[in-house]
């Protein structure tokens, strides 16, 4: 016994001994890539020296002789720190994803490839102005330093992920970052996913007037009668599985789900408007949480004049932020640049679809996908006049397409002569509102709303390409059309002219929130599919309370957690509720209920994460909007995952007659909307117990309301992902200025998943009092204390400063850089 015991110790601490060289290895290997910080690098490619300032945040200070260089700079900090980022997003736009990941990521492959993004950034690099590709080449070389840096001084492939994933790392290109910005574009477009749901719901609901109610217009003028969608397709059979449930989960796909598309926040004052006497400009751009952010803050000193803000890892630009002499923000503008159209294919030539002009062969490509343990796959990609075909199989498209059509989308963004790169560059060098707004005039795609200030004066504008519709077109692009119909095809895009926009105005602020900007009627109307209806108010509200603002009022705004909607809401579905329940013992559900309106009727909407009164609320909405549209629309209803306040404020004011919704169908009863108020009620009070206990006082909004930054390739991974994902309790919700859009989906509905990746408030009194922040940090190595550390102050609702002051960055810095000359 006592000898088998001593070979059992052994064996034990050698396993032990094993592991923690295991442990040890893998972390010296990951730790390689870890950058440093301060050294001094010989690289070819130059025009002089390149010194590259960290501040305590390691924001990088980027100090050269000419703009070329400072590109140059900003490349290799980019690289440092991002490369794995800006190597999967280059993959993700280029269709190669499986060549890494194997057959899980073909789905999303193929989709990028029929897009055909990459290769329409490629011819558009002629697109760019001569500094422009200059920039380019500059910032491409930059990126390239520091992976040949990697390769001669075996750096750990540049990060972690490369040891788990082995993915040989091309040479940067100037195509490569002006594809990251068609995919961008890709990442904040949703109009085309609105015009399924809307044909799959209109097939189950043919009555325009409920159809009105679920998904409701932005009050206001200017909507015109649309036909019913069956009716667009006369003598074809549609499909009648509009009610299958969503199946479209492909991995690492930049397709935003639905209601997951951009959004932001954005205002400005001008000087009569501010207690400093000079402009203000906030600006807190929403997006999917991930972990790394997609932002990452920077400085550049160029010969125009030094900017810092934000950039994208892949984009040689200061997307937002500001120079000594202006500065500007983006929000999502809800163009609808985007339009689906059904191609009849030709019954005796399925090469062929039908035009106005008859039958016309496809344009076709051969494409081979590589697939990683895998035999390569060859796909046909097909363009019609309109667009690329999209594949049948995704986006439930299956389900609103006849038997011998197709679906082809127009977008803006399917253009080989895009030169939004060059308006981004351009914007950074503007001195004025209106050098800004002619710089823009260069944007194509994506669209967004353009918040801009000098020294005197604030203006917002509309920019990217809008698309010219004919006023007879069928859908008005609301729902996919029939594309040989010459009605519904696009005509080229707008002039500048009908671009909206505003400078100085007569209250002396400007801003967005993703409102209707417009009441114009088709086809001008910008859109019909607008990102808030609530937001807005709250921002009014804020905005007009007080006579000058500060630039500590303008945080406060970006972090205010009040919702609108719950103030409308909570009066409506509740009226018959509060105060007439009859006495109920302790432990019954009519008690539960009794306690549950207490604590709401005292509530003032305030989506605070200690507070249990938001969860309750937002367990009753989600609950209620459930029942409302489960027995109309069935498993439909799954895709009306997120509450849509104007659909029930509609319903129990019985708008048009929206009242219909509250009984149930199926059942001989007539139940009344307070009936199905108090059902949902009971129903979110049984899932909040099970899920959070039954004291209700105790609960708390942030522990259902966390924000997941979730790495894109390890945060699934057991064990590995409590590494790499990022969980912050948060306050704020769908409707909040502080945004925090739900998941809406599984057992964390309220999961915070979209929100301000990045906050930046700027104010012209005192430049240098500006301040910004991000979502997580400047790393995405897991293993630098730089990872998250931006991500605690931005979870506090605190910021770091952002000065121009060349000395306060050295004074504060945490290593220079210098590249040097071969």
């Amino acid at each position: 016994m006592a000898f088998l015991f001593r070979w059992l110790l052994r064996l034990a601490s050698a396993a032990i001994v094993l592991a923690v060289i295991a442990v040890v290895l893998v972390y010296y290997l990951a730790a390689r890539s870890l950058p440093d910080y301060d050294k001094t690098l010989a690289v070819a490619g130059t025009d002089g020296e390149i010194e590259i300032v960290r501040d305590n945040s390691a924001v990088p200070h980027i100090f050269a002789g000419s703009d070329d260089d400072a590109f140059y700079g900003l490349g290799y900090a980019h690289a440092q720190d991002r490369l794995w980022q800006m190597v999967l997003l280059r993959r993700t736009v280029q269709g190669r994803l499986s060549e890494v990941f194997g057959r899980r990521t073909l789905d999303t492959d193929i989709l990028m490839r029929r897009l055909d993004l990459y290769p329409l950034a490629t011819r558009s690099v002629a697109a760019q102005d001569p500094e422009t590709r200059a920039a380019l080449r500059a910032y491409a070389a930059g990126i390239n330093a520091r992976i040949t840096e990697i390769n001669e001084q075996s750096l750990g492939r540049g990060a972690p992920e490369f040891f788990l994933f082995n993915a040989p790392i091309a040479p940067w290109q100037p195509a490569d970052s002006i594809a990251l910005v068609k995919l961008m574009a890709l990442q904040l477009s949703g109009q085309f996913r609105d015009e399924i749901l809307r044909a799959r719901t209109s097939l189950l609901l043919p009555d325009p007037e409920r159809l009105a109610d679920i998904l409701p217009d932005i009050p206001g003028d200017g909507t015109a009668a649309l036909p019913d969608y069956a009716s667009l397709l006369p003598g074809a059979t549609m499909p009648r599985y509009a009610s299958a449930p969503a199946t479209d989960h492909t991995a690492l796909s930049p397709v935003p789900e639905r209601g997951m598309a951009g959004a932001s926040n954005a205002w400005a004052a001008a000087p009569d408007r501010s207690a400093g006497g000079g402009t203000l400009l906030a600006n807190d751009p929403h997006l999917g949480y991930t972990a790394p952010s997609t932002w990452y803050l920077a400085r550049l000193q160029l010969q125009s004049g030094d900017v810092i803000g934000g950039t994208i890892p892949g984009i040689p630009a200061v997307m937002l932020g500001r120079s000594k002499r202006l500065a500007w923000g983006i929000t999502s503008s809800y163009l609808d640049d985007q339009d689906l159209h059904i191609e009849e294919l030709n019954p005796d030539n399925p090469e062929q679809y039908r035009t106005p002009d008859g039958w016309k062969r496809f344009e076709t490509r051969r494409s081979i996908v590589e697939i990683r343990d895998a035999a390569p796959v060859t796909v046909t990609l097909r363009w019609t006049d309109n667009g690329p075909v999209l594949p049948r199989s995704r986006f439930e498209l299956e389900t609103i397409t006849p038997p011998g059509h197709v679906v082809s989308m127009s977008w803006t963004a399917l253009s080989d002569e895009d030169s939004s790169m060059s308006g981004a560059l351009k914007l950074m060098q503007a001195g004025s509102v209106e050098e800004a707004f002619e710089a823009s005039k260069a944007y194509v795609a994506p669209s967004q709303m353009l918040t801009v200030m000098d020294r005197e004066s604030v203006g917002l504008k509309l920019v990217g390409a809008m698309p010219r519709r004919d006023p007879a077109h069928q859908s008005q692009g609301r729902i996919p059309s029939p594309g040989w119909i010459e009605a519904n095809r696009w005509q080229g895009t707008l002039p500048e002219a009908d671009h909206p926009s505003w400078i100085d105005p007569s209250g002396g602020i400007v801003g967005n929130t993703n409102n209707k900007v417009v009441d114009r009627p088709f086809p001008l109307h910008v859109s019909y599919n607008w990102g808030d209806s609530q937001r807005v108010m709250r921002w009014r509200q804020l905005m007009q309370g007080r006579e000058v603002h500060t630039r500590d009022s303008f945080i406060e705004a970006q972090l205010d957690t009040v919702s609108p909607a719950a103030r409308t809401l909570l009066p409506l579905i509740g009226r018959d509720l509060w105060y007439t329940g009859e006495a109920a013992a302790e432990g019954t559900p009519e008690r539960q209920r009794a306690r549950a309106l207490d604590l709401l009727a005292n509530w003032n909407g305030e989506m605070n994460e200690h507070l249990p009164e938001p969860l309750i609320y937002a367990a009753w909405v989600r609950a209620l909007q459930d029942r409302l549209i489960r027995d109309e629309l069935g498993p439909l209803a799954n895709d009306y995952d997120h509450v849509e306040p104007l659909f029930i404020e509609r319903v129990f004011r019985n708008v048009d007659g929206a009242g219909k919704w509250c009984d149930v169908i199926r059942s001989v009863a007539v139940e009344s909307c307070s009936d199905i108020a108090r059902m949902a009620l009971d129903d979110a009070l049984v899932w909040i117990g099970e899920r959070y206990g039954t004291a209700l006082e105790s609960l708390r909004w942030g522990d259902a309301h966390q924000a997941l930054h979730k790495h894109a390739v390890l945060g699934d991974i057991p064990v590995l992902r409590y590494f790499v994902n990022i969980r912050q309790s948060t306050s704020g919700g769908d409707f909040t200025l502080e945004r925090g859009v739900s998941s809406g989906k599984g057992d964390d509905p309220f999961l915070s998943v979209h929100g301000a990746t990045y906050r930046g408030v700027y104010d012209f009194a005192d430049p240098d009092s500006s301040v910004f922040v991000t979502s997580t940090g400047q790393s995405g190595h897991f293993l630098s204390r730089h990872y998250d550390d931006l991500g605690t102050l931005w979870r506090r609702g605190e910021y770091i400063p952002m000065s121009l002051d060349a000395d306060l960055a050295r004074a504060a810095s945490i290593g220079v850089t210098r590249l040097v000359q071969e």
